[in-house]
């Protein structure tokens, strides 16, 4: 079982990432002529990423008694 430090470090790693692919897709999508097909498939990586991060996320919240 991974510890919260562990948690914290992997959470930051994707959202660098996820920084990482919105900016290859911007940059992709500022060129007269790109390919459409990588873009899509780095939209589909970054949405992975995001539901990665919304996980890792919760798992470190902690459950809170109402």
């Amino acid at each position: 079982m991974m510890t919260t430090e562990d948690l914290k470090h992997k959470l930051n790693k994707l959202k660098e990432e996820h920084q990482t692919l919105d900016e290859e897709i911007e940059r992709l999508r500022t060129q007269f002529i790109y390919d459409q097909l990588a873009v899509q498939r780095l939209k589909k990586k970054k949405l992975q990423l995001k539901d990665e991060i919304l996980r890792l996320e919760t798992k470190l919240i902690p459950d809170i008694i109402a």
